[in-house]
């Protein structure tokens, strides 16, 4: 009879390690992983889109576009490849992921939920109105920007970099 209610015992003490120390361990160590990971993935599309600013003078919000320019670019593929002359370091300015070395495909998702990264550029319209002497209107002008800034968010929460409305935020990751 005590025997029984011994392994009874000693069964439920089982179960509770598993699940009071156990579980939550691996769910704080996936957790750290898929933030991590989502952070590095993020801060390639960072470089991604700094190259892509490089050569067209704008930001793209399209992140097929932007894929397509890392893969395809002669000049992506130079400074991938390529390394300083002076110090003789590699001028690659994209990280290794966590589970091995760079990916392009990668930057379409984020690991814990395979939802895609909210990529947004900025557009303002400038008005300047021209006034004569006789207070009338002469003319107005308008001008138009489109991606001077852009706004990349994890939909997992796990930060932004840029900002639509601050230069100083610009290529600024909110965990650094």
């Amino acid at each position: 009879m005590h025997a029984v209610l011994y392994v009874i015992i000693f069964v439920l003490a089982l179960i509770l390690i598993q699940v009071a120390i156990l579980e939550p361990q691996e769910v704080v160590e996936k957790e750290r992983y898929y933030k991590s990971e989502s952070r590095v993935r993020m801060a390639n599309i960072r470089e991604a889109e700094k190259l892509w600013f490089e050569k067209y003078g704008r930001y793209t919000d399209n992140l097929d576009s932007l894929i397509n320019f890392v893969n395809t670019d002669k000049m992506v593929a130079d400074r991938i490849a390529g390394s300083d002359t002076i110090t003789g370091k590699s001028t690659n300015p994209f990280k290794n992921l966590s589970v091995g070395s760079f990916l392009t495909d990668s930057l379409y998702h984020s690991p814990k939920s395979f939802q895609a990264y909210i990529l947004k550029i900025d557009s303002s319209v400038h008005l300047d109105t021209v006034i004569n002497r006789r207070g009338q209107i002469v003319s107005v002008d308008s001008t138009k920007t489109i991606g001077t800034r852009y706004l990349l968010e994890c939909p997992d929460g796990y930060g932004k970099i840029g900002d639509l409305f601050s230069d100083a935020l610009k290529n600024a990751a909110s965990w650094e």
